[in-house]
């Protein structure tokens, strides 16, 4: 970063501007933020893949009339000893109650008795209007107290698509704030165990509120007046990437600003100095997280696709605050904030002889053998990927614990046909409608048909599954319908329903898995070439990087079988873990590979490798901790998605800093030496010689204290050097 803007948010004046501007913006942005979540959209449009066939069918009948937002609730009365004549009039008294509600939107269906006498059925279909899942809950919740006051011992669920979406809104009701006071909690005790502080973790957290308050209130304009599609899960996501992404980004300022100040005696002139070196590292992180997310706009998901530009805005504004606002305001604090441990003027720098100094001492000898293990170690636990299931999560799956819908859910299924209020749609011409109708009727896994409604030149046939409509038996029938009907009539049919839906989404899920993870993985490495200036380097760190992805995946495969207890993962699971993880994970390998190379112009590259373990160590080392407890806040949510995604990406995370960057990086390092930095002319840089020309014992380079202004003194053993810092 240039050492101009490095000096002018350091300037003695400005760092007040600076201060008075971001709080101004912050007030400004307050209110906007809290209007994010009315600027939700989860709708189903909102997630479905743009051009499948299920979304055609949806818009095709959306044309013939019918309302998109209409959702059927499906009642189910159970008395297992056998229904009463009281049971069923009060069921009928229902339907009579349900009929006269503001939001039914056509006729109540029932009560339909089950043939063994046991259980009750009505379906009544309602509109929550434009309002989504949210306006769904209120509506099922006062359905759920009419059906509740029935007869002693005659038990009532409301389930059905929109029992689903009302326990779904619920378990999202207080979602932001919940999040990021988990988060903030998390990052707090982070902090104050990492600084050993009572004050200095209040910049970082303020600076992360101040990035995550201007970038939702940027995503609300976006929502508004640019049609930027946002829903509840990028919502949720957004919070926590700013915290998280945003406390990293902090640590890794004030750990080489603190360093700086045994350096300098002017504040101001450390600052610059820790702006000047550490900003590039940051700036390409971010960067690399940007230009990662930016890749799911390639996604076919809608819900995939907006996440890319939600996830890249608040990242962008998250380093702008960072590289601004946090350092005028630790100028203005002064030395004073890192109390008690404050970093004074010509002190030691502690990590010279620190943990991660002597890691690196350890690993020095046998480089060779301590990356080989360590991959193997890895590969190993990669293995444990043939246990992961991304076909899907059915509805019981996708919650955790049971909720009123799924336990409708199973009561429905055991008294009458599985897919009741979950029929498939078939949509076609007029002319056609009978033999479309007759070939659905004789589709294996059809259990009904009705007769087509036609409207003008088109046709909607509903016809009712025999098996549950979320059950891979259900979709195999809606695969074969398909390609069932390209035979029939003009071979035009289109098959649609929740299912359906359900099925060409995770169809477009493992597309997108497919397009998108190497894509990304074209963009980090041609970020670390440029950073790095080589070819080797990024390549070896894109490759300890996906290893790690490998070892999280089969990890966190395990965990969800044996702590979970769900095998299977949405679909999507696969590639929400690696945008995190190789987006934010490639962070640390930026981290400490940005120092190594800037310490290999003065030492040459085994012993930079050192250095730099020892200097970045402990930065790195918190900020993953942050990263990783910000993202396992997202276990603590009743569903499973959430639940598995926190899981893997903080697993996933901890053995990017622990295993992958303090260990493999720099065992490949010391092993491969100078010629990491291939084909640039730091390859062609000399080791320093083993033995020091002294004699005496081997130790990490401190740089020499200088008064403000001074040049750096030159000695042996000095961390910097006048000279310039490479091409």
């Amino acid at each position: 970063m240039s050492r101009t803007f490095a000096s002018k948010v350091s300037s003695r004046r400005l760092k007040w501007v600076i201060l008075v501007c971001w709080l101004v913006l912050a007030a400004l942005a307050a209110p906007l933020a809290g209007g994010l979540t009315d600027q939700q959209d989860n709708d189903i449009a909102s997630w479905l893949p743009g051009d499948a066939e299920s979304t055609v069918a949806l818009e095709r009948q959306i044309a013939l009339g019918s309302d998109p937002d209409v959702v059927p609730a499906v009642l189910v009365y159970e008395r297992q000893a056998g229904l009463t004549a009281a049971d069923t009039e009060a069921v009928a008294e229902d339907a009579r109650a349900f009929a006269r509600l503001d939001a039914l939107d056509g006729t109540v269906v029932g009560p339909i008795p089950s043939e063994d006498g046991q259980a009750l059925q009505l379906v009544v279909p309602i509109n929550p209007g434009s309002g989504g899942w949210e306006a769904i809950a209120p509506i099922v919740d006062d359905m759920r107290a009419v059906a509740a006051d029935g007869p002693d011992g005659l038990a009532a669920y409301v389930t059905g698509p929109a029992g689903n979406a009302a326990d779904s809104s619920e378990a999202f009701a207080g979602l932001d704030s919940t999040l990021l006071l988990a988060a903030l909690g998390v990052v707090v005790l982070i902090l104050l165990l990492t600084y050993r502080s009572p004050l200095l973790w209040i910049l970082p957290i303020f600076s992360a509120v101040i990035a995550l308050f201007c970038a939702q209130a940027v995503v609300y304009l976006l929502a508004r007046y640019a049609d930027l599609t946002v829903n509840a899960q990028s919502a949720s996501i957004l919070t926590v990437l700013v915290v998280g992404a945003g406390t990293d980004y902090a640590l890794l300022l004030v750990a080489r600003y603190r360093e700086e100040l045994r350096l300098h005696a002017d504040r101001h002139e450390a600052m610059t100095e820790a702006v000047h070196r550490a900003g590039p590292a940051v700036l390409a992180s971010g960067g690399t997280v940007i230009l990662g997310m930016l890749c799911l706009l390639a996604a076919d998901m809608n819900s995939t696709r907006g996440l890319g530009p939600v996830a890249a805005i608040g990242v962008g504004v998250a380093l702008l605050v960072l590289l601004t606002l946090l350092p005028a305001m630790l100028i203005i604090c002064g030395r004073w904030v890192f109390w008690p441990v404050r970093p004074t003027f010509g002190s030691a720098e502690p990590s010279a002889t620190g943990l991660w100094s002597r890691v690196g001492a350890a690993i020095k000898p046998r480089p060779r053998a301590v990356w080989l293990v360590t991959c193997a170690l890895l590969l190993a636990a990669s293995f444990g990927l043939f246990g992961l299931n991304a076909k899907g999560l059915t509805a019981a799956e996708s919650f955790r614990g049971t909720p009123e819908s799924i336990r409708g859910d199973a009561v429905a299924v055991e008294h009458f046909p599985a897919a009741a209020g979950n029929p498939v749609h078939v949509l076609t011409s007029a002319a056609t409608a009978d033999d479309v109708a007759a070939a659905v009727a004789t589709a294996a896994g059809i259990a009904s048909v009705e007769e087509p409604q036609v409207i003008a030149g088109d046709a909607l046939i509903e016809a009712e599954l025999a098996d549950a409509p979320d059950s891979q038996a259900a979709y195999a029938t809606v695969e074969r319908l398909r390609s069932a009907l390209d035979d029939v009539g003009d071979g035009e049919a289109l098959v649609g329903g929740n299912t359906a839906l359900n099925l060409d989404v995770q169809t477009a899920s493992q597309r997108d898995n497919q397009v998108i993870i190497p894509l990304i993985m074209l963009v980090v490495l041609a970020v670390l070439a440029v950073l790095l200036r080589a070819l080797v380097a990024p390549l070896l760190l894109i490759g300890t990087v996906v290893l790690s992805y490998g070892a999280a995946l089969g990890l966190s495969a395990l965990i969800f079988d044996w702590l979970v207890g769900v095998e299977s993962t949405d679909s999507s699971f696969p590639l929400f873990v690696f945008v995190f993880l190789v987006a934010l994970g490639i962070d640390y390998n930026i981290f400490l590979m940005t120092r190594v190379r800037e310490e290999s112009f003065d030492h040459g590259t085994r012993r930079a490798a050192l250095v730099g373990l020892a200097a970045t160590g402990g930065v790195i080392t918190s900020a993953g901790l942050v990263l990783a407890a910000t993202f396992a806040v997202l276990a603590t949510l009743p569903l499973t998605f959430t639940t598995q995604l926190g899981i893997a990406v903080a697993l996933g995370v901890l053995l990017d800093t622990i295993v992958v960057r303090s260990v493999l990086v720099t065992a490949l390092t010391l092993d491969v030496g100078r010629w990491m930095w291939w084909p640039s002319r730091l390859a062609h840089r000399l080791d320093e010689p083993e033995v020091p020309p002294t004699g005496r014992a081997e130790s990490v380079p401190v740089p020499a204290p200088r008064q403000e202004g001074s040049e750096p003194s030159i000695s042996p053993s000095a961390g910097r050097s006048p000279g310039p810092r490479g091409p």
